[in-house]
This record gives structure tokens, C-alpha cells and sequence, in this order.
């Protein structure tokens, strides 16, 4: 804290945040309406895992537990209670939800906080477009209940078009690479030669190569400096189809392998939800899981476990589809907050501003 700055329990700073609160009680209590009327059942996934998640570039807060004879076990809080949520999907659940607080270290700005909800849900038998239909009405359910569907941030805009999918902007990221980027990227991705095909492009187009790149980290770059910036805006865009390495979790789109069944959702240039046809061939989990901990350790010189216990629920889970949303990145869109500590009741000491 600075001495400009005044702890979020001031109550003069508490009071003006209160009204965004109380909209992100009401958004929550709407979503869960909608989660009912469509049958879901709202589960509460532990946040204590023997791993918090695989994801390469994510990172964990790690603990212990100590059992009665002063034994001790290597715990994580989870960075997405998707492995807990797959397991109920095995054990027999269909439609599932949860608002679960998640925890990432390494992440803190006006769009990152150490902990944070996730909105996460999960239809058995579904295709994951269906899920495009369930982001559509998330949008319009807060805009409604906020009264606002023109929202902004950072000078970028959206209107929010109703509950219909078919309103939102859809685009491929092979698509979205030749529009943005200047050139395609598929060709690039199983192809012997994919990772000098694609740096001689992306350096082409005026993007930094560095040495040690790996063709997820140029692809990865490209993204972010030449397609996100023009994403969700004047209306929601759904970037789909992405390459199958970038969708660690996702199952491939039937008879092209070289994508896979991911997209995310973006709102005025924010990314607001990720969303798979989930993976459900054990073996080839194992295989991508241990990829991304080789990747980690090669970058952070760490890893953590597999779950061992999510890899054998895996082959007992039904089809299925799942998507996870910011939940605050939604409230603050919807509320017309600049910072994600706004929309937070109590934020961590140290990351409010």
C-alpha cells in the first residue's frame, strides 16, 4: 500500500466499489437461475489437489499435509477445478457447475488476481458448440441485470447482442492468422518443417524471433500482438479451432487431427472464457500432460504431479464438452470496472490498487 492508496476496507473506497459488489451478487444469483431452469447441478470441486493442473505456463501456490503420525504430503491449491469436476462427470453426473475459487501465482494486474472465481461447467453428450450458446446467454444474463449492454474497456467496445450464439463473431485461428497476421497458420502445425515455416512468416510480418523460440512460443506471440487486439470488438468473437498443440485437454475435430475442439470467448479485447470438447482417451492425456511438465521444467525448472487419480476416472467419462469462465472478468465488463480488485469483496493485501 502507498501512501496515495487507501486499503479496500477504507470506508469511503468500500463504498464506492459496494455498488459493483452487489451487481456481482446479483449476476451470480442469476446465473444460477439460468444453471437451474437448464438442469444443471452446482457442485463444490476441493480446492486442495495432489496437482493444482498441467498447464505449462500456470503456476501453483503448494502446501503440505501432515498427517497424525507427522507424515507428510505435497498438496496444491487449484489452478481450475477441472480434473475434480471431470471425476464427477465419470462418476455419473451430467450437468454440472461450479463457482470455484481458484488460485495462480505469478499473476497479478488489473485482469489477474491470486485468487479468483472460476465459472465452470460441463455438459455430458454435448458437442462444445453447444457451449457457444451457454456463453451467449451468460453474456446477456449479466447484461440484463447490470442494464448495460454496451460495455468498454481500455477504449475497446461491445455490444453485448442477446442470448443467440449465432449474433457473436466467429472466426478460426487459421482464419484469424490470415485476416490479422498477413498469412495462414494450419499448414504449419503437423508439417515437418511447420517451425521454420512458421518463424520465416511471423518474422516476416514484423513479429520478434528469439533463439530458443519453440513454435508454441511464436505462435503463442503472433496471438497475442496481431489477433487479440482486434477480438471482441464491435460484439463478442468466438476464436475457435485451434492447433491441436495449443488444447492440451481438448479432443481433436473429427478427421482433422491437426486441430483441436478448443475456443475462448473475448469481450472488448478481454478473453473471458475457455472452452473444449474434452479429452477422453487416457493415454494420450498422460502423454500431453507430461509434455506440458517437460515444457515447465525446461522454462521454470519445476513440474508438478499428475493426478493419477483423474487420468483413471478419465476412461469412465462420458462424452462431453466444458467450458471455464472469469467470473470476475464478467462482473467487471458488465459493471463498468477498470480493475478486477473493484469486483472483489475482500482482495488480497498487497494486490488491491
Amino acid at each position: 500500500m502507498t501512501a496515495t492508496s487507501s486499503p479496500w476496507w477504507d470506508a469511503e473506497r468500500h463504498r464506492d466499489r459496494r455498488p459493483m459488489l452487489v451487481l456481482r451478487n446479483r449476476i451470480k444469483a442469476a446465473l444460477r437461475g439460468w444453471f437451474a431452469e437448464q438442469g444443471f447441478e452446482e457442485v463444490d470441486p476441493g480446492a486442495l489437489q495432489v496437482s493444482p493442473g498441467n498447464e505449462t505456463h500456470l503456476h501453483a501456490f503448494a502446501t503440505e499435509r501432515i498427517g497424525t503420525a507427522l507424515d507428510r504430503h505435497p498438496l496444491y491449491l487449484h489452478t481450475s477445478p477441472e480434473f475434480a469436476m471431470k471425476k464427477l462427470l465419470a462418476a455419473g453426473e451430467q450437468k454440472i457447475f461450479a463457482f470455484a475459487p481458484v488460485y495462480r501465482n505469478r499473476e497479478q494486474g488489473a485482469l489477474h488476481a491470486s485468487e479468483f472465481t472460476m465459472l465452470e461447467w460441463y455438459r455430458a453428450g454435448a458437442p462444445y458448440t453447444a457451449l457457444w450458446d451457454d456463453c451467449a446467454a451468460m453474456l446477456s444474463i449479466a447484461a440484463d441485470t447490470a442494464g448495460r449492454t454496451h460495455w468498454s474497456l481500455r477504449g475497446r467496445e461491445a455490444d453485448i447482442p442477446g442470448a443467440d450464439s449465432g449474433a457473436l463473431e466467429r472466426i478460426s485461428l487459421d482464419e484469424a492468422f490470415r485476416c490479422y497476421a498477413g498469412f495462414p497458420l494450419l499448414d504449419t502445425v503437423e508439417a515437418p518443417d511447420g517451425y521454420a515455416r512458421l518463424a520465416q512468416r511471423a518474422q516476416s510480418a514484423g513479429i520478434r524471433i528469439a533463439a530458443d523460440d519453440t513454435w508454441s512460443d511464436i505462435f503463442s506471440r503472433v496471438l497475442v500482438e496481431r489477433i487479440e487486439p482486434h477480438l471482441g470488438s464491435p460484439r463478442p468473437t468466438l476464436l475457435y479451432e485451434y492447433p491441436a498443440p495449443e488444447a492440451a485437454l481438448a479432443r481433436p475435430v473429427p478427421k482433422r487431427p491437426e486441430v483441436a475442439e478448443r475456443f475462448e470467448l473475448y469481450v472488448a479485447g478481454v478473453e473471458v472464457a475457455n472452452g473444449f470438447g474434452e479429452l477422453g482417451d487416457a493415454t494420450e492425456q498422460r502423454r500431453r500432460l507430461a509434455h506440458e511438465m517437460d515444457e515447465k521444467s525446461r522454462i521454470y525448472g519445476e513440474r508438478y504431479p499428475l493426478d493419477e487419480d483423474f487420468l483413471a476416472a478419465l476412461p469412465h467419462m462420458p462424452p462431453a464438452s466444458g467450458c471455464a469462465l472469469g467470473f470476475e472478468r464478467l462482473v467487471m465488463l458488465a459493471a463498468g470496472a477498470t480493475s478486477i480488485d473493484q469486483v472483489i469483496w475482500t482482495p488480497l493485501a498487497g494486490e488491491s490498487k
